[in-house]
């Protein structure tokens, strides 16, 4: 259990700052993060990508990453309730 939420806080930090690095290099004109890395960054941290997109106020207009990041969130519940009620974490 420990191990899992460990690795989950890591991934969602990753995804976070991942946003936010992607934001400043918006701004500064620079080679940019991919889109596809960022929702893959969200598949595994939706808390991270989530929160990355509200503070740094980026990606917000594109409505497949506000999609995705509640969608990834909704799946992440969804598993970690899984894996509670199956006696593995």
């Amino acid at each position: 259990m420990k191990i899992l939420l460990t690795v989950y806080i890591i991934a969602n930090v990753i995804s976070f700052a991942a946003f936010g690095i992607d934001k400043w290099k918006a701004r500064k004109d620079r080679w940019r993060i991919p889109e596809r890395t960022l929702l893959l960054l969200g598949l595994f941290g939706g808390i991270g990508q989530l929160a990355g997109m509200k503070v740094f106020r980026h990606k917000t207009h594109k409505w497949y990453f506000n999609l995705t990041a509640y969608l990834f969130i909704i799946i992440q519940i969804g598993l970690f309730i899984l894996l509670y009620t199956k006696g593995i974490i």
